[in-house]
């Protein structure tokens, strides 16, 4: 390799881990320790801080440093970057634009041929009909928020209603809370804290979060229950206490797997016949189960329990009842 190859080739694999023995380095590189240990003052004077390791062998570690030199990323590690920026607009954290600038940044510096497997993964972010529009937030709320959760401070902020007027008045005293995570789920974003008055979990939306500062006191954090914040997180989205559904029930449907599959959600489809599948599913009521099922448009007979045949009833007397208001 050329010198310049050389540096760039030990750069790259000093970001990979975090620390290496010179001798590992000399091998990876196909040189000699004292080769390597010009190199390592090459990017010193480069501006990367490279700091000596102790130990049987000797190594480098690659640690911040006051400037940002240039990055080096490998052609995976590019593109993952660019494609995670293409996808930013299904998160809804407000920075479309300034992703938009930087996909561009991105791509004008990249190789040809990068740039063409790049182009060739165009992505389109496409939410489910189910799911729920994006909440505008604010970026710096977004960032307080997961600064106090990485101190460990509590949060002291007002929690106002979605239709009160920004720049209200605050609704009473602050909420106050030992937050644990910052959560994104279908274009919206969460925060999962433990509030201090009520004494009890909860999950906050951070477009409605107005912080207050300063910040409270430190807090040893809570162990959240379970210990898994993503099952913690998806139970409470279910209405449950575990992550699944409390209501669930099957029903055998008047059309073929194929149709029924795309649409099942966290469903399950089974193969009855040529013409039927039965589709196993949860909610969050025995109600809106029975309505869920109504979606495909079809006939359809239950399996069980007795609570969905029950709620089917209920819906279809509610159908019958309900009338329709003649245009003024």
């Amino acid at each position: 390799m050329t010198t310049t190859a050389r540096l760039l080739t030990l750069l790259s694999l000093l970001q990979t881990r975090r620390d290496w023995p010179g001798s590992l380095l000399a091998v990876r590189l196909g040189t000699s320790d004292r080769t390597v240990r010009r190199d390592i003052e090459r990017l010193r004077e480069m501006g990367y801080a490279i700091q000596a390791t102790m130990g049987p062998d000797g190594g480098y570690r690659l640690g911040p440093g006051d400037d940002l030199p240039p990055l080096l990323f490998d052609d995976d590690q590019t593109v993952a970057v660019a494609l995670a920026l293409q996808t930013l607009p299904a998160i809804g954290a407000g920075i479309e634009e300034a992703a938009s600038r930087a996909l561009g940044t991105i791509r004008q510096v990249m190789p040809e041929r990068l740039r063409r497997r790049l182009d060739a993964l165009k992505v389109t972010t496409v939410r489910g009909a189910g799911d729920a529009a994006p909440m505008p937030l604010s970026l710096d709320v977004l960032v307080t928020l997961a600064q106090a959760t990485r101190a460990h401070e509590v949060l002291r902020f007002d929690y106002p209603p979605r239709d009160a007027v920004d720049d209200g008045p605050a609704f009473g005293p602050a909420r106050r809370c030992e937050p644990v995570r910052v959560v994104a789920s279908n274009g919206r974003w969460y925060l999962l804290g433990w509030d201090l008055d009520r004494e009890d979990w909860r999950l906050y939306s951070v477009d409605r979060v107005r912080p207050r500062t300063p910040n409270g006191p430190q807090f040893t954090p809570r162990a959240v229950p379970g210990g898994d914040v993503e099952e913690f997180v998806s139970a409470r989205f279910k209405g449950s206490d575990v992550n699944e559904w409390p209501c669930r029930g099957t029903v055998i449907l008047d059309l073929p797997a194929h149709e029924v599959l795309p649409f099942a959600g966290d469903g399950t489809v089974t193969v009855v016949d040529e013409g039927r599948c039965a589709l196993e599913s949860g909610s969050w009521s025995w109600g809106s189960l029975a309505a869920s099922f109504g979606r495909f448009e079809t006939a359809m007979q239950v399996v069980g329990p007795l609570e969905l045949a029950a709620a089917f009833e209920t819906v279809a007397e509610r159908y019958r009842a309900t009338t329709v208001s003649s245009a003024p």
